[in-house]
């Protein structure tokens, strides 16, 4: 890769548009894991070009967005002490807990601090060795190996008044919840490219041959999504069930071998919380016993925290894919980036801010995908921007979409150190 304007070429789009439009002849759900992918897809409208029939369910691969409500409550605690200075990225400061957030204990003089690294963290330690200073450590397991990292350097300095409040999480066994629902739609997944780099695609093919779903590892650019998209509904077609890795340029299969035993070494797996879904078994890190003194939970003795969640907002359902952002009553009305209700709001990667964002506050609504529609005729009767791709599908662009390869005006839409 050169250059990020050569995966959104507008020719080669079109190209797999074509090819996805000449090989669907029935309905399929598939879910993006990553908030990163639901943006993309959302900005350049990916999902109002693909055939009819050909849904995306927006899943729960915001780390923001999953964080439970009892951590966010347990952060507003520590960061009102006096005696710490309380490090975050800028992406949690606005996410709702059972009665304000991380900004509103800031302006009542709380000590809070937007960093750019874990490691800006540990050096504010060194700088105020009479302060507590707590990192704010959040994400999936692209996030996890630098925080692991500055644990460990803080043991191995001897920095005592580092803390880490820990919330992370792992997307298989968010998977694997997701199928095991009785509501679940979803037919195949595009796997986030980036967990993958990391972790590798070992806990992939168990899942995929259970559960008999495709599973496709996925970049974030447009035609990264189009050709996993394209991967899955080929598998789709053919009745196959297989892991796929559409992302070469950063995935090998055993992942970052180093960034996996730092992980080993500092965390150790545990049950999580996920907030709208409920708690998901073995799927999240806490610090292992050897680091144990480095966890803010434990530090500040704020392990039993009564939360109170919002009776109006659906983001629950909106992770779990069970609705689209613009059918929860809320949306862009009493819940807007400015007065979020949810932390899908609030998130760079959240959908709900997607749909916000891309003015998305009224988006079509696709038939359920789970009921198989017969094959559609070879010959398709569309024409002009309706009218079927290559090999004459019939399945013309939705409501007058743009045609393949243009995109919304391009924005800024992620924080300057959000989190993935």
């Amino acid at each position: 890769m050169k250059y990020l304007d050569e995966f959104s070429d507008p020719v080669l789009a079109e190209r797999l548009f074509d090819d996805i439009r000449a090989h669907t002849t029935r309905s399929w759900a598939m879910m993006e894991v990553c908030g990163g992918q639901t943006h993309s897809i959302i900005r350049h409208g990916i999902d109002q070009l693909l055939p009819e029939g050909v849904e995306m369910i927006h899943g729960p691969g915001c780390p923001v967005c999953v964080t439970p409500l009892e951590i966010i409550d347990k952060a507003l605690e520590i960061a009102a002490r006096p005696d710490v200075i309380f490090c975050s990225f800028g992406d949690m400061l606005r996410v709702p807990g059972s009665g304000r957030d991380l900004f509103q204990v800031k302006s009542d003089g709380g000590d809070i601090r937007v960093v750019y690294s874990p490691l800006d963290a540990l050096r504010i330690a060194r700088e105020n060795p009479g302060r507590e200073v707590v990192f704010f450590g959040i994400g999936f397991e692209t996030t996890a190996p630098p925080n692991a990292m500055t644990v460990y350097q803080a043991r191995k300095l001897g920095i005592e008044n580092f803390s880490l409040l820990v919330s992370h999480v792992r997307v298989p066994p968010a998977i694997d919840a997701i199928m095991n629902s009785p509501d679940c739609r979803v037919q195949a997944f595009l796997a986030a490219g980036h967990v993958c780099t990391v972790m590798g695609t070992a806990e992939y093919p168990e899942l995929a041959e259970r559960h008999r779903v495709p599973i496709v590892v996925t970049g974030f650019e447009p035609l990264d999504i189009l050709e996993g998209i394209r991967r899955t509904v080929r598998q789709l077609e053919a009745g196959e069930h297989r892991v796929e890795n559409a992302y070469p340029r950063a995935v090998q299969s055993d992942g970052s071998p180093a960034a996996r035993a730092m992980l080993a070494d500092v965390f150790e797996v545990t049950d999580r919380s996920w907030r709208g879904i409920g708690m998901i078994p073995a799927s999240g890190w806490r610090l292992s016993p050897k680091y144990r003194d480095y966890d803010a939970e434990y530090r500040f003795s704020v392990r039993d925290i009564d939360t109170v969640e919002s009776t109006v907002c659906r983001s629950g359902e909106v992770l779990q894919g069970l609705i689209k952002p613009h059918e929860c009553a809320a949306f862009g009305t009493t819940c807007t980036p400015r007065n979020p209700l949810g932390a899908t709001m609030v998130s760079s990667e959240g959908a709900c801010a997607a749909y916000y964002l891309y003015r998305r506050l009224d988006a079509p609504r696709t038939a359920p995908a789970a009921a198989a529609q017969p094959p559609r005729a070879a010959n398709g009767s569309g024409g002009g921007s309706s009218g079927g791709g290559a090999g004459g599908s019939g399945t013309g662009h939705r409501n007058g979409a743009r045609r393949a390869g243009t995109t919304a005006p391009a924005r800024n839409t992620r924080e300057v150190n959000s989190v993935d």
